[in-house]
């Protein structure tokens, strides 16, 4: 990565967006990235459970054995496999044998979406997260994750529209929370023109952030484009002023 970005991100980043924590970023590596190995065991089950630890600093290295819920281990890329019965799980469950979650309405739909839901192979063998200011020059990141108040999306979605009259540049599909924040964003990233990702609204993901979080992921050249465009969009307005006054008292 281009230290020069780094470095103005930053910049401009508490300029307008007061103490608002940094983002995270992923990559796909075959074992070269140094970091903590995450060991499967059962409090390690959710990969979006462990982000917490890498938005407090840590680097995590996650491969096919390190996430033990099934989805997980599909949004990342490490297996297309769903559990038995998945489109029962999904809906109204099947009495007596197993609880549903609800999340659509008949099995029958949930067959449905899974024919218009992306899937992708990761391209390497492990997915490496770590926090925008630990981000090194040999590293190239897929996309960078917020986890963001309204105040923050708000500036995040306005900026990522301002150089497009595209009215869906910012799309919150339905999707598991590891979805919103690995598959669909790096999926984007390939695509002529990439879009960004508000996510984090699986219920089965909320208990693991804060109630007035959710994630808003930019593919690499789109997050590019949206620090080039930052010195001359409304951050710069007094409209703008007045929301980071209130993000940085929130602070």
């Amino acid at each position: 990565m281009d230290m020069s970005l780094k470095r103005t991100f930053v910049d401009q980043w508490k300029k307008y967006f007061a103490a608002a924590e940094l983002p995270i970023v992923f990559y796909y590596a075959d074992g070269e990235a140094r970091g903590s190995r995450v060991e499967a065991k059962p409090s390690n089950r959710c990969l979006v459970g462990n982000l917490d630890r890498v938005r407090r600093g840590e680097v995590l290295i996650f491969g096919a054995d390190s996430i033990g819920c099934p989805g997980g281990r599909r949004y990342a890329g490490f297996s297309q496999a769903l559990q038995p019965g998945f489109e029962h799980f999904l809906s109204c469950g099947i009495p007596g044998k197993m609880e549903g979650e609800r999340y659509k309405k008949t099995p029958e739909l949930v067959r449905e979406v899974l024919t218009r839901s992306p899937v992708f192979k990761a391209p390497a063998r492990f997915i490496v997260f770590k926090r925008w200011d630990l981000v090194e020059e040999n590293e190239s990141p897929d996309a960078v994750v917020f986890f963001a108040t309204p105040d923050v999306l708000a500036g995040l979605f306005t900026l990522a529209s301002f150089d497009s009259a595209e009215p869906s540049g910012v799309i919150a599909p339905f999707s598991a929370g590891c979805g919103s924040i690995v598959e669909y964003p790096y999926l984007e990233k390939t695509s002529k023109a990439p879009r960004c990702v508000i996510g984090l609204f699986d219920p089965s993901a909320r208990p693991f952030v804060e109630p007035d979080r959710v994630s808003f992921a930019a593919p690499w050249e789109r997050f590019v484009a949206m620090v080039g465009n930052m010195e001359e969009s409304f951050l710069t307005t007094p409209t703008w002023a007045r929301i980071r006054e209130r993000i940085a008292r929130a602070a």
